[in-house]
């Protein structure tokens, strides 16, 4: 006797389709799982004899095999128990053997019969859907996997339950999606006293989507311009709420299928690993780039993170993705992030100038700074020196401009962005439309630079401050400061002010050389 059941396996944020095949032969009562399966997969058969024990079912003296096809896949992870139990059960007589025709299945199988929750419920829902199948999940899972909209959703507690519902003793009604939140109040920027530069660099990342680097002494107030940018940023469209979605399911970061529209916001400590960053371990998990995607990912303490820690960031923030490489797979996930950095000027952190200088300068500046390399800071559009706090900056009243206000000229802006791109054939939409993002035609297209600036920008480059990178990120944020401001083009003044946050270096920066 032969049954079959759909599942799916996990491919980044991708879910591909596995079909679990279950046939009962002659010989001695055992069960034995093919088809590439780690660990997790290997233990199903116990779950699976245990979870059958609970309920009161022994499996058939008979040899089972079930097979995840297609072999050469690897599958990983514990919701292969429930496809394995459910085409058991059909081979077994005990559900009919068609009731389980136009479903997939998964979840992870208490010993007493119950179905634990899993991770990757809300992509395996789309996959089923793309398929024209419902989805069986984890009653946990349930308003997370019906935030696929038109997929059929079963979200039983038990196997008891599912037993029934195939049997027409109790019927199982459709969960509904879980609850949109508005995610934690955002930090307002009137709590920051001085640093006005540093706001207006914040305002401008803001609005073109732009990577920022604050260099400062301790409680200059890096770390608290960096955690008020995502209240700046609007929230997540419903295209980016899939998207990022997808991405914390994968992870396991969705909680009773609550969706915040919020944009992700992470902080890794310095001590975090290149495969903490970027992606990866035993199971090619996503890393914290990947989790931020489409928000704000933060790295404090900049030179403190490993030097092959951050070079790998260099690609993911250019092609908005991450590869992870493994033997035996190659893994994408999606990794649109803006970044936003800070860093001492050298390890005592008051740097070679003020009160507290560092007696090394600037020799300890340059080795300190020198541990981010060249490439990673030629990807970083603005760059701000921001002094140290003084008593008269913290006797000053609230400024008079909060989040709020600063929030409405950001979205000014990203509105005239959207709208600019609308209106030019095969441009590029959403995120990618934004200036941060624009480059080769499109870009000189926007831009509509006068010759002044244009000037100014070559004369810049012939001095080698900007390389081929450089001009293409200053003129990105020039078009930026000019939507700020509403002009029409950029000219002359939104160049040079770009020019004035460009670093070409941090061992520049330390040098006081460069465009700053």
């Amino acid at each position: 006797m032969a049954a079959k059941v759909v599942t799916v396996a996990f491919e980044g944020v991708e879910a591909r389709r596995v079909d679990v095949e279950v046939q009962l032969t002659g010989g001695a009562q055992v069960m034995v799982i093919v088809g590439l399966g780690d660990k997790a997969v290997a233990e199903s058969k116990e779950r699976v004899r245990g979870a059958f024990a609970g309920l009161g079912l022994a499996l058939p003296p008979k040899r089972i095999v079930a097979n995840l096809a297609p072999a050469d896949l690897p599958k990983e992870g514990s919701h292969y128990d429930l496809p394995i139990a459910l085409a058991v059960m059909a081979a077994m007589g005990v559900i009919p053997i068609d009731a389980l025709d136009g479903w997939a299945a998964m979840g992870e199988l208490s010993l007493d019969g119950r179905i634990a929750a899993c991770a990757g419920a809300l992509p395996a829902a789309m996959a089923a859907g793309a398929m024209d199948l419902g989805l069986i999940c984890p009653e946990a899972c349930g308003p997370e996997a019906a935030w696929a909209g038109g997929t059929r959703i079963l979200a039983p507690r038990s196997l008891v339950a599912l037993i029934n519902h195939f049997r027409g003793g109790q019927l199982l009604s459709a969960p509904s999606p879980g609850p949109v939140v508005e995610g934690e109040a955002a930090k307002d920027l009137r709590d920051v006293k001085g640093q006005e530069h540093a706001k207006r660099a914040l305002e401008i990342a803001a609005a073109g989507s732009h990577n920022l680097l604050f260099c400062g002494p301790p409680g200059s107030g890096k770390s608290m311009l960096a955690q008020r940018l995502p209240g700046l940023l609007p929230p997540l469209s419903s295209h980016e709420l899939l998207e990022t979605s997808m991405v914390h399911s994968v992870a396991g970061l969705i909680a009773k299928g609550t969706l915040t529209r919020a944009r992700p916001y992470r902080a890794p400590h310095h001590s975090a690993s290149m495969a903490a960053l970027t992606g990866g371990g035993l199971k090619a998990k996503p890393g914290e780039v990947s989790l931020a995607h489409n928000g704000v990912l933060f790295l404090d303490e900049l030179p403190e993170f490993g030097v092959q820690a951050l070079d790998s960031l260099r690609g993911p923030l250019e092609t908005g993705e991450v590869m992870v490489a493994r033997a035996n797979a190659h893994v994408r996930y999606p990794a649109r992030v803006q970044l936003v950095a800070a860093m001492n000027p050298c390890r005592c952190g008051h740097g070679g100038t003020g009160r507290g200088a560092c007696e090394k300068a600037p020799r300890c500046l340059r080795d300190y700074q020198g541990r981010v390399s060249g490439p990673l800071m030629d990807r970083i559009d603005l760059a701000v020196d921001m002094p140290a706090v003084t008593a008269a900056d913290l006797a000053l009243p609230p400024p008079s401009e909060g989040t709020a206000e600063a929030a409405a000229r950001v979205a000014r802006a990203r509105r005239l962005q959207l709208e600019r791109a609308e209106a030019i054939p095969n441009a590029p939409s959403g995120a990618e439309a934004l200036n941060g993002r624009a480059e080769g035609r499109y870009l000189e297209q926007i831009a509509d630079l006068d010759e002044a600036g244009r000037g100014l920008l070559s004369r810049a480059a012939e001095a080698g401050q900007i390389s081929a990178r450089g001009w293409t990120r200053v003129l990105r944020l020039a078009r930026t400061i000019a939507d700020l401001e509403g002009a029409a083009g950029v000219r002359r003044v939104h160049v040079a002010e770009a020019l004035a946050h460009r670093r070409t270096s941090a061992l520049g920066a330390a040098a006081g050389e460069g465009v700053f």
